[in-house]
């Protein structure tokens, strides 16, 4: 493991020389800061409330890295004083879908600082959110001595087709995708880094109907108290040091958990489906990418009678799906 892990941290090294810099504020962090990565294609439509809900939650910087988009994102990062820039044309794939990129990040401006980890389209959800800065999170992580927050990720889709909605740039996407599924969650338990695996929602029903075991996998560990000599070794699914990824309770009781609400079904998503298929940079050669563009041609509803409208935090401790644990 600590082979494997070593190994990661080099590529992180080697793929960093593919980076290079647009806008570097990172002189503006300060101790204790709360910042968060980024790895993004074409998403300038999504920039404008993704970056006010994270400033909202107290997230103090970002560390973006641009992977070649065409869209005019690049305007709107720059000439923000908490945001960071890197650019490359260097292949997704091969930087292990921009984690090695982020681990790079990561070891030279996030040692020491609480750092999230999330796409454009995932906002964290954690108790008390609705009346708690971030920074309660992770001074109360702190106090308690955890090193990292886990947060499964909910798949929020529209009631009806996702074209019966235009999303616009600046909008809460979650004025559209209201609706998630409460229940069809299989969990299994990764032996070799002892990160659970969990897969099902709309995308196992929907687009994975036939074979669900090819779904991909919603366990998320996104907010770690970084260290240099951590590392992804999948996205954000699972951590090295392997004692990172034990984030839940074997034997009873519940450990602090949350949830990223993840807003990809929005009408945007069906030419979005059409690139990443033609890219193909994306985890088995796009294989998932081409499923949801195989799926959309027929302009399914992904809402089902088992649905349920989100409300709030609460209401996903209710049902099982995330916990505040022993903070109150």
């Amino acid at each position: 493991m600590r082979l494997r892990r070593k190994r990661y941290l080099l590529r992180a090294r080697r793929k960093s020389r593919q980076l290079s810099a647009v806008q570097d504020n990172t002189g503006r962090i300060k101790p204790g800061d709360t910042l968060l990565v980024c790895t993004l294609f074409n998403e300038a439509i999504r920039m404008p409330y993704f970056l006010r809900y994270y400033r909202d939650l107290g997230i103090d910087h970002f560390l973006i890295v641009d992977n070649g988009s065409t869209d005019g994102v690049m305007q709107h990062l720059t000439g923000q004083a908490d945001i960071s820039v890197w650019h490359t044309s260097g292949s997704y794939k091969d930087a292990r879908f921009g984690v090695d990129w982020m681990n790079a990040l990561k070891r030279r401006y996030c040692h020491g600082h609480w750092t999230l980890v999330v796409d454009p389209d995932e906002f964290l959800i954690y108790p008390f959110c609705d009346s708690r800065p971030i920074k309660a999170l992770t001074d109360w992580l702190d106090s308690s001595r955890l090193r990292c927050f886990p947060a499964m990720l909910l798949d929020m889709y529209p009631k009806g087709q996702l074209t019966d909605h235009a999303y616009r740039s600046g909008q809460d996407p979650l004025e559209i995708a209201q609706w998630f599924d409460p229940g069809n969650y299989a969990i299994s338990k990764n032996h070799l880094l002892g990160n659970l695996w969990i897969q099902g929602g709309p995308r196992a029903r929907v687009f994975f109907e036939d074979n669900p075991q090819k779904a991909p996998a919603l366990n998320k560990i996104p907010l770690v108290k970084w260290d240099k000599s951590y590392a992804f070794a999948s996205s954000t699914h699972s951590l090295m040091p392997r004692g990172l990824n034990h984030v839940y309770e074997e034997w009873g009781g519940e450990k602090a958990s949350g949830i990223l609400l993840h807003t990809k079904f929005l009408d945007t998503f069906t030419e979005k489906a059409k690139e990443e298929e033609l890219r193909k940079q994306h985890y088995a050669g796009g294989a998932e990418y081409a499923a949801y563009a195989q799926t959309l041609r027929d302009q399914p509803d992904l809402w089902c009678e088992g649905s349920e409208k989100y409300i709030n935090w609460r209401q996903l401790e209710i049902l099982g799906l995330m916990s505040k644990g022993s903070w109150a």
